[in-house]
């Protein structure tokens, strides 16, 4: 092997993807992490969801807590489908909340959401509670399409 191969971009990914093999085998971490597929990725046993579906059947959300650990799954698809789909985008942007319920996804009637920034790259979808006989609503959490670069 020459010198000229070392500068070859495919033996220097080879030549990572080994070193990353050996560091991998080699760990001697105190708590093993199981590799995960990421989220976006469809496997093959799901229940019959489309990619652009946001819910496989209709989703009643009942309560705070169930917003709070269902809907920001829900929303990250949102995000994702507003940016690839300009008529979602257009319909979301004009009435968040009835977008959802055309899609399977029911809020409690003291929560709403709101579609800010729309029209940059960073939108963002924020959800608040409103407590019955009072004029404050009170942010519950919120989603924003970031993108990072690195390197």
């Amino acid at each position: 092997m020459g010198l000229s191969s070392f500068g070859n971009p495919l033996f220097i990914f080879v030549n990572l993807l080994n070193i990353r093999d050996m560091k991998e085998s080699n760990s001697k971490a105190l708590v093993p992490i199981n590799k995960l597929s990421p989220p976006a990725l469809k496997k093959e046993s799901s229940k019959g969801i489309g990619a652009l579906e946001l819910v496989s059947e209709n989703l009643h959300l009942g309560s705070r807590d169930d917003v709070r650990n269902l809907l920001p799954d829900i929303l990250g698809k949102v995000l994702a489908r507003v940016w690839l789909d300009t008529s979602f985008h257009r319909q979301f942007s004009l009435d968040p909340q009835l977008t959802l319920e055309k899609n399977g996804v029911f809020l409690p009637e003291n929560m709403s959401i709101e579609f800010q920034k729309q029209d940059t790259d960073r939108p963002r979808i924020v959800v608040y509670e409103q407590k019955p006989g009072s004029k404050f609503k009170l942010r519950v959490f919120y989603l924003q399409l970031v993108m990072m670069a690195g390197r």
